[in-house]
C-alpha cells in the first residue's frame, strides 16, 4: 500500500530539495523564512516517508544518505514541472512557431475565401502546417471539435449547434446556375425569371451536407408551402456546375460559389425570384480552445479573410 499521505504538500518537495543542497536546517529556514523547529519536523515527515535519513552527520557537518542524493534530480524536475503548471502562457509568434491546424468546412465552402484563407495562413506563420478536412453528414464534428481533433469548423447550419462557440463570418446571397446556351437561358434576362419557372424547372441539389442539415433552400420553400422540381440529388456539390453546363439542369448555391464557376465554365446565373435568406456562415471552436492564443490567431485570420469578401 502507498505510504503517500491523501494530501502531499509540493512546499515539502521543496523543503526536501533545499535540505539536500544546503544540508543544513537553518540554512533552509533562512531561506523559506520559516522557524527552524518547522523545518526540523518536516525533516522527520521526509524520514517517515522515505523510510531513509535523507540526511545524516559527515565529518563536516551533514550529509545526504545515497537514498536522499538519489532524490534531488526527482525532486528538482516535479518543482519543476509544478512552476511551469502556472507560468502565463507566452504569447503565440505566428512567425516563429510552427503549429498545426485543423480546419473542416463542406465542399460547397467558396473557393476564393478559403484561397484567402490559406495565403493569410502561409505568409502569417510560414512554418504552421494545415490540414483542411471534408466535412459531410457522418462527420461527428461536435466529437472532433472537443477531442482536438479539429481546431475549427466552417460551414452553415439550420440551427446552430449547442455548447460551442462561434462568430459569423459573412452572409452569400441565394442565386442559381444554369448552361448560358440553352433553351431558357437564351431567352430570358438575367433578372426575369419568375417563380413558375424556378419551381418547375429541372433543379440538381445536394443530397444530405452536415449532420442535421436539411438545407436551406428546400426548408425555406417547405414553410412557404412550394416545393421545386428536384430530379438530380449529390454528395458531391462540387460537381453540380459540371453538370449543369451539360445539361439543362438548375443550381441554387451561394453566389460567392456561383460566380467562381460562372467564369470559368460556360454557365450564366439568374436572380431567384423568391427572396431566399441568404446563406450565414460561421467559424465553430470548442471551449478548450477558446482562451488559447493560437487558436485566438487562427480564428482572427479566418475573419480577417471573410472580410475581405464583404469589401
Amino acid at each position: 500500500m502507498s505510504r503517500l499521505p491523501d494530501h502531499l504538500d509540493i512546499h515539502l518537495i521543496r523543503i526536501l530539495y533545499l535540505l539536500l543542497c544546503e544540508k543544513n536546517v537553518s540554512r533552509v529556514a533562512l531561506k523559506l523564512n520559516r522557524p527552524q523547529p518547522s523545518i526540523s519536523a518536516s525533516l522527520r515527515k521526509l524520514r517517515e516517508l522515505t523510510g531513509d535519513p535523507l540526511l545524516v552527520r559527515g565529518a563536516r557537518g551533514m550529509v545526504p544518505t545515497q537514498h536522499g542524493e538519489s532524490l534531488m534530480k526527482s525532486a528538482k524536475r516535479i518543482l519543476d514541472e509544478a512552476e511551469h503548471l502556472f507560468i502565463p502562457k507566452t504569447a503565440f509568434v505566428p512567425q516563429d512557431e510552427a503549429r498545426t491546424f485543423h480546419i473542416a468546412a463542406p465542399d460547397y465552402m467558396n473557393t476564393q475565401f478559403f484561397t484567402e484563407v490559406i495565403a493569410r495562413l502561409r505568409r502569417e506563420s510560414p512554418k504552421s502546417h494545415i490540414v483542411i478536412h471534408a466535412l459531410g453528414p457522418d462527420t461527428d464534428y461536435v466529437r472532433l471539435l472537443s477531442d482536438g481533433e479539429l481546431d475549427l469548423v466552417i460551414a452553415n447550419w439550420d440551427e446552430m449547434p449547442e455548447h460551442l462557440h462561434m462568430s459569423k463570418l459573412f452572409d452569400d446571397p441565394i442565386v442559381c446556375l444554369m448552361r448560358s446556351d440553352c433553351a431558357y437561358a437564351k431567352r430570358t434576362a438575367k433578372d426575369a425569371m419568375t417563380i413558375e419557372d424556378y419551381l418547375s424547372l429541372p433543379h440538381a441539389a445536394p443530397s444530405q451536407i452536415l449532420p442535421g442539415y436539411h438545407g436551406t433552400i428546400d426548408t425555406f420553400l417547405e414553410k412557404q408551402n412550394l416545393r421545386r422540381n428536384i430530379v438530380v440529388e449529390s454528395a458531391h456539390f462540387r460537381m453540380l456546375p459540371y453538370m449543369v453546363e451539360k445539361t439543362d439542369l438548375v443550381l441554387t448555391a451561394g453566389q460567392q460559389f456561383t460566380s467562381f464557376y460562372e467564369k470559368t465554365l460556360s454557365l450564366k446565373s439568374y436572380s431567384v425570384p423568391i427572396k431566399f435568406p441568404p446563406l450565414r456562415f460561421y467559424q465553430l471552436w470548442h471551449e478548450r480552445v477558446h482562451q488559447a492564443t493560437e487558436h485566438k490567431w487562427l480564428r482572427a485570420q479566418v475573419s480577417a479573410a471573410a472580410k475581405v469578401l464583404a469589401d
